[in-house]
């Protein structure tokens, strides 16, 4: 039974679907005056009503936690204005930017690393948009452009095929990437029609996914997708490690078969960003890897996701997955770790 038929978007519209408490209301009214608050229909329908701890309302009902700052939070946490050319581009890697075409999300994740912007009912202007396209045209080592924001698939069919037309103009752009949560939390948003809005003619088109818990994958979902790679669009997921949702083997190892049986590549799990009030979202890194080594060998090859950290100040992704290469007692040999943790010599090469 749907819990309801429209966007919940504050303290209150939670309340009256049971997803909060009534007498939390009013630390979750603070929260959601500072961070933005928007839970679809698909999303609610989700969620165990009067279960704070289950882990798709972990992920999207306030908490009063976000209220508590740590002193290492940033509001900015991987920089991005630190490599913001022009309004709308984010400039971190040589070959790739970051086209971030609106700040509005369908739902709004309680850990976004870009809660400080996200939220605002704006889209890039199209004088903004432009300045964008020439920065990229300018630039002839720009090989993939990867639209974010906010959530681009948030903007109509004629927009999206707009943006994907003007960048199938610059010659040296071959890859268009798209990230979003749309097929999770709006699946009726993925249409034929938008399929075909995201190719760009003559460039490989990929859709990245966040998705975080297995439950997120319904059959909606799964069909949602299954549009998008039928149409020839292939897909990613990208995840984010948060205590209480994902943060054992059983549960990261169930949602990356489901990916893979979506026909969807494991591509990134991500270590939960320093953004303002999500400290009781963290791991720590020790235990990330150690959940990383549980999947080895565990699940196949095609489920196992690249654990990432992004370094605060905008320096990029690092990888920082456990490593089964040691230095081996006998002198100029190698030891490999296996699966279960046993050592193997290994001669130099």
């Amino acid at each position: 039974m749907r819990v309801t038929e429209k966007t919940l978007r504050g303290a209150a519209d939670l309340a009256d679907a049971r997803l909060i408490a009534r007498e939390k209301l009013p630390d979750l009214e603070r929260v959601a005056a500072r961070y933005a608050v928007a839970i679809t229909p698909t999303v609610a329908d989700l969620i165990a009503p009067d279960n704070p701890a289950d882990a798709i309302a972990r992920q999207f009902v306030p908490d009063a936690a976000e209220l508590e700052a740590h002193s290492e939070e940033r509001a900015d946490p991987i920089g991005d204005a630190a490599h913001a050319p022009v309004e709308g581009v984010v400039h971190r890697y040589p070959d790739r930017v970051l086209l971030k075409l609106t700040h509005i999300c369908a739902t709004y994740c309680r850990f976004c690393f870009r809660r400080e912007t996200v939220g605002a009912p704006t889209a890039l202007s199209r004088r903004a948009l432009t300045d964008a396209l020439d920065y990229i045209a300018g630039r002839a080592e720009i090989w993939e452009v990867i639209l974010s924001g906010g959530d681009p698939l948030v903007l109509s069919d004629r927009r999206l095929r707009e943006v994907a037309s003007r960048l199938a103009a610059i010659p040296h752009v071959k890859i268009l990437r798209v990230h979003t949560r749309m097929p999770v939390v709006d699946p009726e948003r993925i249409t034929p029609a938008l399929a075909r809005a995201l190719k760009a003619g003559g460039k490989a088109t990929y859709v990245v996914l966040h998705a975080n818990h297995v439950r997120e994958l319904s059959a909606p979902a799964r069909d949602a997708c299954a549009r998008l790679i039928d149409a020839g669009i292939p897909m990613l997921s990208q995840t984010v490690l948060l205590r209480g949702v994902n943060d054992d083997a059983q549960t990261l190892g169930d949602l990356m078969r489901a990916f893979v049986e979506c026909r969807i590549k494991p591509y990134y799990l991500h270590h939960c960003d320093l953004a303002p009030g999500t400290s009781h979202f963290r791991t720590t890194i020790r235990e990330g890897q150690d959940l990383m080594r549980a999947l080895r060998g565990r699940y196949s090859g095609l489920c196992q996701p690249a654990y990432v950290l992004d370094i605060p100040g905008g320096y990029g992704k690092s990888p920082v997955g456990p490593n089964y290469l040691h230095e081996a007692r006998r002198p100029g040999q190698h030891a490999v770790e296996d699966f279960l943790g046993r050592c193997h010599a290994y001669p130099p090469a």
